[in-house]
């Protein structure tokens, strides 16, 4: 029997209810077939009221940003390898898992929707930014601890970071061996070259 049950909710702490609507957007942007991303949809989804939704973060965009952010803190921390490559490697690799599986094109798909052009956009445009940059920073700053001379922000930005998003905004997926090893290596100019950690 397939009788349609109404849908029951049950009390959910603040953060319970904060973890079910990050989950619901993963799920919402990851379904190939899935319905346009509002608060309503996001709501049902997530098993909570629309109101609360948007008592809680104001809008779309609010709530896109806050999820995007809270993701990118919990998998910013990276183990130290030792050498500069090895941390840089040890980053693209993670970027490479997490991009291949729904959730992380899912999270570039918020990060591209929670940015529309408007003052208050660009500061959390600007927060992603700084956010997304934290582990790349703590890779330099071991790095120049260790004598070692790691390249500029922006070098790495558009040389091995910029290479994955845009895979990911295409949904292209990386090639299956070698990628990560290739942009560092292209990066720090050692390709070819013997001994890389």
């Amino acid at each position: 029997m397939t009788s349609k049950q109404p849908t029951t909710r049950i009390r959910k702490s603040p953060e319970q209810v904060r973890a079910a609507v990050h989950q619901a957007v993963i799920d919402l942007l990851s379904d190939p077939a899935g319905e346009d991303l509002n608060i309503p949809a996001i709501a049902q989804r997530a098993g909570v009221n629309h109101t609360s939704v948007y008592r809680r973060w104001g809008s779309l965009d609010a709530l896109l940003a806050d999820m995007v952010t809270t993701r990118l803190e919990r998998d910013s921390p990276l183990n130290d390898t030792g050498t500069l490559r090895g941390d840089l490697l040890a980053w693209a690799e993670a970027s490479v898992a997490s991009i291949r599986t729904p959730e992380g094109r899912a999270l570039v798909r918020a990060v591209v929707l929670s940015m529309p052009n408007s003052p208050q956009a660009q500061d959390e445009r600007a927060q992603h930014f700084r956010r997304r940059m934290h582990s790349i920073e703590q890779i330099r700053r071991r790095a120049t601890a260790r004598g070692e001379t790691p390249p500029p922000l922006e070098q790495i930005l558009d040389q091995l970071i910029a290479p994955f998003y845009l895979r990911a905004i295409f949904g292209i997926d990386p090639p299956a061996t070698g990628y990560p090893e290739l942009l560092v290596d292209r990066l720090l100019g050692t390709t070819g070259a013997p001994g890389k950690a």
